[in-house]
């Protein structure tokens, strides 16, 4: 992964902000409750999905926090040894996105007074680390005039996967950021067809970038129990107090995600901007997605986490990912099948989005 960012310097006032959060049910049994999955080397490069957003953030960022849950700050301290114990921000239960971003937020300015600041999945992929950067840089000048700005992704096709951004208007301060008229939640794949073809919408990727004290007083107005809740753990969070005031405040925040606390009823006062972002992005919410980045081999298996050798027999591009045993797959195109010390998954690429469903008696 390259760090050039063109020779230019961290933006000083900038904070990187990186909730770390969620399962990845869809990757049972690779993710797990206790091994979520940004904690794994999804593509078996030597690296894990939230080193890999660390480092991509790097060159840009004047500092950088990370939320995660109590269950993986241990895991999290481990796999990122040069961040400060201060730049990890522990919750004792989730609260949805809202909360922890918010509380980063007030932590900051807590701390350090107004900043800008960007959130980013710990759990995405982006090959093109220069040009994600560069179109950071543009939503920082974005956010200084006053928006929330939130960076979408041009889309591949249309996808019921995704929520998508309708742009508006050019805004007039920064070349190549648009007003946004609209957020609409997952189409159907024929809705997203029609979005795509009148053109002007972007896939939500959930990347945001806000001055602290603008994102603080719009919560402030719309959900101000959680506004004030996370102002109150900011004040403690670097004294003696923070326990006690993290086990009566936080359990009383409203759970909430970012779009609908902020972004949605923001959009339709005019106050949200978006800037489309070219780069190469994925998600990786299932095994058919993680296909897509893996390599095949001459047989045309596509392998991840293991050395043991696989046979496809009338099998066209078999997934197999974990195991140390031979695997041989015989008559089933785009079969997936998964090896880990808790559990064995079979499935096919077609279905892989019901791997969610999976329960055990």
């Amino acid at each position: 992964m390259t760090h050039d960012d063109s020779g230019q310097e961290p933006v000083s006032d900038f904070v990187a902000v990186i909730p770390a959060g969620g399962i990845g049910s869809r990757l049972w049994p690779l993710s797990q409750p206790h091994r979520p999955k940004f904690l794994i080397d999804l593509l078996g490069s030597g690296t894990t999905l939230i080193q890999d957003t660390v480092a991509r953030l790097a060159p840009v960022a004047g500092e950088t926090l990370v939320v995660t849950g109590e269950r993986h700050a241990p895991a999290v301290a481990q796999q990122l040894p040069d961040l400060e114990a201060s730049a990890l921000l522990t919750e004792p239960s989730p609260r949805d996105s809202m909360a922890a971003i918010a509380l980063a937020a007030a932590v900051i300015e807590h701390r350090h007074g107004e900043r800008i600041m960007g959130s980013f999945a710990a759990d995405h992929v982006i090959p093109d680390a220069d040009a994600f950067r560069e179109t950071v840089r543009t939503a920082i000048a974005a956010a200084r005039t006053g928006k929330v700005v939130t960076i979408g992704i041009e889309p591949t096709g249309p996808s019921s996967a995704f929520g998508y951004i309708k742009a508006g208007a050019p805004l007039p301060e920064v070349p190549g950021v648009f007003q946004v008229e609209a957020f609409t939640e997952k189409p159907e794949e024929d809705t997203a067809a029609r979005m795509l073809a009148a053109g002007g919408y972007t896939w939500n990727a959930g990347m945001f970038v806000v001055s602290t004290t603008v994102l603080l007083n719009h919560l402030a107005t719309l959900q101000p129990t959680l506004e004030a809740g996370v102002r109150e753990i900011a004040a403690a969070w670097d004294g003696p107090d923070r326990a006690d005031v993290l086990t009566r405040v936080w359990p009383t925040l409203t759970k909430i995600a970012i779009d609908h606390a902020i972004a949605e009823p923001v959009a339709a006062s005019g106050g949200v901007a978006t800037l489309p972002g070219s780069f190469e992005w994925h998600d990786v919410g299932d095994f058919d997605s993680l296909a897509h980045l893996l390599e095949a081999d001459a047989s045309g298996t596509l392998a991840s986490q293991r050395t043991a050798a696989v046979a496809a027999v009338d099998s066209e591009s078999p997934v197999v990912i974990g195991g140390t045993k031979p695997v041989a797959v015989v008559g089933i195109d785009d079969a997936v099948i998964v090896e880990t010390d808790e559990a064995i998954l079979v499935t096919r690429r077609s279905v892989a989005q019901r791997v969610k469903d999976v329960r055990f008696p």
